[in-house]
């Protein structure tokens, strides 16, 4: 299977909602979540400092409705932070998350940024031991963006279905 890694376009939006509300049903089944929050709208998406990268599974530029995946980075304080990685379920575990992953990074060096972090549960498997193997490490929040995810993920009540931790990877 062909996998074309670009930029997003405002016609991406209706399909990035779809992937991570479809990519969240796993996350929500794992962890027995019964009341998980929306995903971020995709015109949220597009007021944040940063950039999306979506995965299309022919190559076709023409249509988002083939579109599998999609990475969602934000630009804050001279780094990079990872707020999104989604893949539809049906085309997981197929190396689709890992090349989007090396995608955002590769583009992030190449706006200047010499890190980017990441808040992740630890203990499910295509979170944080996923981003352990592509050279992410546990790392304590050291800025004020880095740490109100923290806040706002105790406002959403995720920290009740388990330990999340922040993980960096130098670029």
């Amino acid at each position: 299977m062909e996998v074309l890694i670009r930029e997003a376009r405002p016609a991406d939006d209706a399909a990035t909602e779809r992937i991570e509300i479809a990519a969240d049903t796993l996350l929500v089944e794992r962890l027995g979540a019964v009341d998980w929050p929306p995903p971020t709208p995709p015109h949220e998406r597009a007021t944040v400092p940063g950039f999306v990268l979506v995965a299309e599974h022919d190559g076709d530029e023409t249509s988002s409705s083939d579109l599998i995946g999609f990475a969602h980075v934000l630009e804050i304080e001279g780094g990079t932070h990872l707020e999104q990685l989604s893949v539809l379920p049906e085309f997981g575990r197929r190396g689709i998350g890992r090349r989007l992953l090396a995608a955002a990074m590769a583009e992030a060096r190449r706006r200047g940024s010499s890190r980017m972090t990441l808040r992740t549960y630890a203990d499910v498997p295509w979170n944080a031991p996923f981003y352990a193997s592509c050279g992410f490490a546990v790392t304590t929040p050291d800025a004020p963006l880095l740490r109100s995810p923290v806040q706002v993920e105790e406002e959403l009540g995720l920290l009740r279905h388990g330990p999340r931790v922040q993980m960096t990877v130098r670029l």
